[in-house]
């Protein structure tokens, strides 16, 4: 039986933790877990026969283990806030987590889309009757790409009622009002490209 594959986030921040696990948990696919740990000899002391496919870490957990972290850099993604160019120069990729969530989320897609170039296999799991309707994709492509509700409506020639009915309909059927998970829809479901966002 094959080790089940872990998505392992290192930070100390618990809160920043909860943050990051609840959208890597919309990205990954199910067969992979997503868990977090406060320290990198917490993860180590329980984490089992499970093989962790890739790690998110805190600055600072790189700065303390840098030696086990160096090993795994191709597949270790470093959480920082601000300036993180001392981690570039060492070839680790890096995500300002004092960035908006849109832009986390979108610095995400583009590691994950410049590790499976090829396309994605596992998109966000929505039941057939909740797929969106033509109207709700033009909505919510222009929704993540930035623009408000009276922009859309003169943009699709629709009046601003039924923009804010389709808002609507699409947040009950991707079951989130937040712009960073129906940002991983779009991007996920070929709504919109990464470099349209």
């Amino acid at each position: 039986m094959m080790p089940q594959m872990q998505m392992v986030i290192i930070m100390e921040n618990s809160l920043s933790a909860m943050a990051l696990r609840s959208i890597l948990v919309d990205i990954t696919p199910a067969s992979v877990e997503v868990v977090s740990y406060g320290s990198l000899a917490e993860y180590l002391a329980n984490k089992g026969e499970a093989q962790a496919a890739h790690y998110f870490v805190s600055a600072s957990a790189i700065f303390h283990n840098s030696d086990y972290f160096r090993q795994v850099m191709r597949r270790t993604i470093v959480f920082t806030e601000g300036e993180a160019s001392t981690y570039v120069q060492s070839g680790f990729r890096t995500v300002d987590i004092t960035a908006s969530e849109q832009h986390i989320v979108r610095s995400l897609l583009e590691i994950h889309h410049a590790g499976h170039p090829h396309g994605n296999h596992h998109a966000v799991e929505i039941e057939k009757m909740q797929i969106l309707s033509a109207r709700e994709c033009d909505v919510l492509s222009l929704v993540v790409k930035g623009y408000i509700n009276k922009e859309i409506a003169d943009m699709l020639n629709i009046s601003l009622a039924t923009v804010v009915f389709h808002r609507n309909n699409i947040s009950e059927k991707l079951k989130t009002r937040s712009i960073g998970r129906l940002t991983i829809y779009a991007v996920l479901n070929n709504i919109v490209s990464l470099t349209e966002i």
